[in-house]
This record gives structure tokens, sequence and C-alpha cells, in this order.
């Protein structure tokens, strides 16, 4: 009898802009990790978390927070970008993104996106 592993996780890789991209995605019980990296490490931290919306109507907005790393305006875009669809897919999950990216362009990030749902664990 076979056995389910104790966690979900997929990875692939892809090439953005002329880099080489890793994505690893992985599901815990209440949280998924997205490992996206251009450098091999995992590179600044950032939790994006569903804050709900008092009227109950709209889609929840996301909170992003720099766990560790350099805590900028374009971190934070960057994060939204990259893992919005991940949460509402998953059901609002939190989501922890570890993120080390030399193109931080908006067709990068498309490819990067896509990249993301190749690797569903959700």
């Amino acid at each position: 009898m076979a056995s389910k592993p104790i966690l979900d996780s997929k990875q692939t890789e892809v090439v953005v802009q002329g880099i080489r991209t890793e994505v690893v995605c992985t599901a815990f019980a209440n949280t998924l990790l997205v490992v996206v990296t251009q450098y091999g490490t995992m590179g600044t931290l950032v939790s994006v978390e569903p804050d709900m919306v008092a009227d109950g109507l709209s889609k929840p907005l996301l909170a992003t927070k720099v766990l560790l790393g350099k805590d900028e305006p374009l971190v934070h875009i960057c994060a939204r970008h990259l893992v919005t669809f991940v949460s509402q897919e998953a059901g609002n999950k939190p989501v922890l993104l570890a993120m080390a990216l030399k193109d931080k362009s908006i067709e990068g990030i498309r490819t990067l996106q896509e990249a993301i749902r190749r690797c569903q664990v959700w």
C-alpha cells in the first residue's frame, strides 16, 4: 500500500527574461509556502494574509508583511501580484512567500505567476 507524503510539494524551473528561475510550492495544513528564486536562495520572506472585509460581500484584501529581508514598496507589490490568486484559489489561506528575484518586471511577474500555477498544491 502506497503511503501519502506528509507534505504536498511541487517544483518547476523556468527561464524568465533569460534568467533561470526555480519555483517550489508546498502545502502545509494552515499555510502555503511559495519559493521563487533566481539566486538559488530563499531571499526575502513575505507573509501574505487575507484581511477580512467588514461587509463580507467582496473578496478579502491581502495584507503583506516582510518577515525577513529588505522592506520596500516593490517587495509588497511583487508579493501581491505573485500570490494573490494562490490565496484566493486555496480558500483565502495565508501564504508565506520567499522570493529572490533579479528581474521584477511585469512581464517577469506574469511568467512567474504561470510557473506558480503549474506547481499548484492547493
